[in-house]
């Protein structure tokens, strides 16, 4: 990969930051010789005396209920020491907010084990052994005895009436009123026959929604439209594929339980942990030095990981579970594929007047995601349309369950508008990156749905210039006016996407301790899960304090090692929510040199500053070094040292500081910046592809992300990031889906070669990327998330290239693959069967 200064043909590296030393440079991350020379260890990697494996006994039915288990054969094996049942699990534990309010517990909430499994590959019970050889054996040798029970994989099955309910008490998730409970409720929802009239058409029916909202006049919007298409388009259902599974690895000592595994946040994880163990989190230590990729799918580890721990404590022996690729698949989560339909009126110039939005998601059995709302939040976002509805239904099914994939819910809504707005450009002549930027947001862009009475806005927007710059580095025109499009066989077709996500959130805390020999150590409670921010975004709090990066230490991955309150990796939020809360805690931590300095040498703390690793009077006088103020720290006490703690920091950094009190000068502080709005990223994708219109087969010639994230703090990660996610949403275009059979309702594609990410061979070789660096002013280091972002556009711009080369009606379902190519081409329409979810 690179990036080039824009619109350069020397091929020069771009510099960011040029007003900083740290931020915006490249280095050499702490992690970096560990994971390179494969003495990072993860879950799986670490080894206890007496430590025996277990292993799962899955579900074979999408729905049934346990009549009976017989393990009597399976206990009487030599080397088998347990055998974990539903009913030895505790009841989840309610939860406590930090504002006081209790959370119940949710009936419909997943558990480790079931005995009424509401999808095939779901746990029934685990099984503990001398070595995992063993516990297969025995696992083969336990009896069930099924109830089999309806089961749904298409959530329009459901939907019909007199359709089957995926679970006994009903098929969708509903959000009760003001005055109902707090979370959602499963309810049951059935559409009449006159709602399923257009299905035979590939229309998407549109009967009740649970969900709705709207701004502007829709009606006009329609009426005064030049232009209005009413499409249909289909996403699929996609596994998150982490290169690690959800292995986990548990013991017991001293009343405490220790749990190694693979998640995106330390700090989060913990608590959660001990939700599901119902345990205080002081009796919870968890170990995450390195995680093998989330993507959504570890926010906060998963409900297996208490499995081992339980077993441990029945065993008393450390147990460690190891999650094949196969049992990822059932276990590990995926993004919801949608069923969308989207009425779109454009004036003549290919401003979008009206956007009338319906989307049915696949929620599998479990908890309610939050796809189906955030993709209207995106798209409004994105396009700003003069008046759009939203409505939106989240169908459970007998299928895996589903969680939060990278943008999740802004990818399918991006992908199924983006292909009308080609289709609107070449009907009504208007060059594609021009029919995006005129519909492109700016600024403090408004979008939906109305907040009392209001549209919500964002931070800024900077994305007209990324479209701009974008357009001149991959030199748009001059691929656009290039004839013929087609020599031979091949044809060749350009695509460009507009994307966005959420990037940030607010109110997290900071912790660091300035050491008695001068180094500074910051707690890093961030899950390090490739992404790098767990050790970036301290870059800022260097930079604030003038100290060398290599006199700084962060410590991570190790609840016991006192972290403090921060905020998941997942949203996009990690850099822009922890440079945040660094910028903070370094602020607070300057303020304390000062006044450790006028105390130790007299004047005021406005007398002095911070650099260079020494506390200074200005102009010239008495100063101090770093080590000899945390030396004086902890002489000092209380404040100084880590005995008082702030009053507005959360609990678990409390907590932390009362633990490295007495260390140094030990200071926390909570984000308490103000902010102006809700805090998103950009990104402008561009591509190029190359069609054999003999074979169906297509690659991928050329690739450029341009993106707008504010201040970039790390160009090697960002770059990574942006093309990495690209690359994400680019196997949704290629490749990716899951695959049922609707007569077993069992999944068909439960490995990498039948539900295939992409690889090296599937990317250009000299993929681009770039990005503004335009702080934005909310933030006060100015820097955005990037994780999820480019998904949408990486997706929606291969197929807006598939659309351009080969034409508007030969798909109207992701992913594109080389069947669906040659029978459109052949019949001159799409062949696809146009709703059906589970193909």
């Amino acid at each position: 990969m690179s990036s080039k200064v824009d619109g350069s043909e020397t091929g020069t590296e771009r510099h960011y930051g040029a007003q900083y030393k740290l931020i915006g440079k490249n280095y050499v991350t702490a992690d970096l010789h560990a994971k390179v020379t494969g003495k990072a260890k993860y879950a799986e990697d670490f080894r206890a005396e007496g430590m025996l494996f277990c292993k799962l006994l899955l579900s074979p039915l999408p729905h049934g209920r346990v009549q009976r288990i017989d393990a009597r054969e399976a206990l009487a094996m030599p080397g088998v020491k347990a055998i974990l049942r539903a009913d030895e699990l505790p009841a989840p534990a309610d939860n406590l907010t930090d504002n006081g309010t209790v959370i119940k517990a949710s009936k419909w909430g997943e558990r480790g084990l079931t005995m009424e499994p509401l999808y095939q590959g779901e746990p029934i019970l685990a099984v503990a052994a001398v070595d995992e050889l063993t516990a297969a054996e025995a696992i083969e040798k336990i009896r069930i005895d099924f109830e089999p029970l309806p089961f749904v994989v298409d959530p329009l099955e459901t939907l019909r009436p007199g359709g089957p309910n995926p679970r006994t008490d009903g098929n969708v998730w509903v959000q009760p009123g003001p005055r109902g409970p707090q979370q959602p409720q499963v309810a049951e929802l059935k559409w009449s026959e006159a709602d399923f009239v257009e299905y035979k058409d590939g229309r998407l029916p549109m009967g009740k929604a649970p969900a709705e909202w709207s701004y502007g006049d829709l009606d006009a919007g329609f009426k005064n439209a030049a232009l209005v298409l009413d499409e249909t388009f289909v996403t699929p259902d996609t596994s998150h594929q982490t290169l690690e599974t959800r292995s986990a690895m548990a013991y017991w000592q001293n009343g405490k339980v220790y749990v190694h595994t693979g998640t995106q946040s330390t700090a989060q994880t913990q608590p959660v942990l001990a939700r599901w163990l119902n345990m205080d989190p002081s009796k919870v230590v968890l170990i995450s030095e390195y995680t093998g990729g989330g993507f959504g799918s570890k926010v906060t580890g998963g409900v297996s990981m208490i499995i081992p721990a339980l077993l441990a404590k029945k065993t008393n022996a450390p147990v460690m579970m190891r999650i094949s690729r196969e049992e990822e698949t059932f276990i590990g989560r995926a993004r919801p594929g949608f069923q969308g339909r989207m009425k779109v009126g454009f004036s003549a110039e290919g401003r979008i007047t009206a956007l009338d939005m319906f989307v049915i998601s696949d929620n599998g059995p479990y908890d309610a995601q939050g796809d189906a709302p955030t993709s209207g939040r995106m798209v409004s976002l994105l396009y700003q349309p003069q008046a759009m509805r939203w409505r939106g239904v989240t169908v459970l099914t007998n299928t895996p369950p589903r969680s939060a994939q990278s943008a999740p819910g802004g990818l399918q809504g991006i992908v199924i508008i983006e292909p009308i707005i080609a289709k609107a450009a070449r009907k009504l002549g208007v060059d594609q990156v021009a029919i995006r930027r005129i519909n492109c947001p700016e600024g403090k862009a408004p979008f939906g749905p109305p907040v009392q009475g209001k549209l919500q806005h964002a931070t800024s927007c900077f994305l007209k210039e990324a479209l701009d710059r974008g357009a001149e580095q991959f030199n748009w025109r001059e691929r656009v006016a290039r004839k013929p499009k087609q020599i031979g066989s091949k044809v060749r077709g350009v695509g460009v996407s507009l994307s966005v996500y959420v990037g940030g959130t607010i109110g997290f805390d900071g912790l660091l301790v300035v050491k008695p020999d001068g180094r500074v150590a910051f707690q890093s409670g961030i899950g390090n899960l490739g992404t790098e921010s767990v050790i970036d975004v301290h870059r800022v709090g260097a930079e604030i304090l003038g100290i060398p990066w290599e006199r700084c230490d962060v410590v991570w991955g190790d609840t016991s090692k006192n972290l403090p309150f921060t905020c998941v990796s997942g949203g996009s939020q990690t850099t822009h929510a922890m440079t945040r809360a660094a910028h903070a805690v370094a602020m607070a931590a300057r303020k304390r040199l000062q006044e450790i300095a006028a105390k130790s040498l007299g004047g005021k703390p406005e007398d002095y500053e911070v650099a260079n690793e020494r506390i200074s009077r200005k102009g010239g006088g008495a100063g101090m070094t770093l080590a000899q103020a945390a030396q004086r720290a902890i002489q000092l006490g209380g404040i100084y040292d880590g005995h008082e703690t702030p009053e507005d920091v959360n609990k678990v950094t409390k907590a932390s500081m009362v633990s490295l009190a007495g260390q140094g000068l030990v200071v926390a502080a909570r984000d308490n910046y103000p902010r102006d709005g809700v805090t998103h990223s950009y990104v402008a994708s561009f591509a190029e592809v190359e069609v054999d219109v003999e074979t169906g087969k297509y690659q991928i010639v050329d690739f450029l992300a341009y993106a707008d994230v504010g201040t970039v703090i790390h160009p090697a990660a960002l770059g990574g990031q942006i093309l990495g996610r690209s690359t994400l949403g680019i196997g949704h275009a290629i490749g990716q889906k899951w695959v049922f059979d609707p007569h077993y309702g069992i999944m068909v594609s439960t490995r990498f070669y039948q539900n295939k990410p992409p690889t090296i061979l599937d990317v250009p070789v000299d993929m681009q990327w770039a990005a503004l660096d335009i702080p934005d002013p909310e933030t006060p280091v100015g820097a955005r998330g990037i994780g999820e972002p480019p998904v949408g556009g990486g997706c929606a711009s291969i197929l807006n290239a598939l659309s351009d080369a080969l034409g508007d009606e030969i798909f109207r379902r992701a992913p594109v693959n080389l069947d669906t190519i040659l029978m459109s081409l052949e019949a001159g329409k799409s062949m696809q069967p146009p709703l059906m979810a589970f193909i």
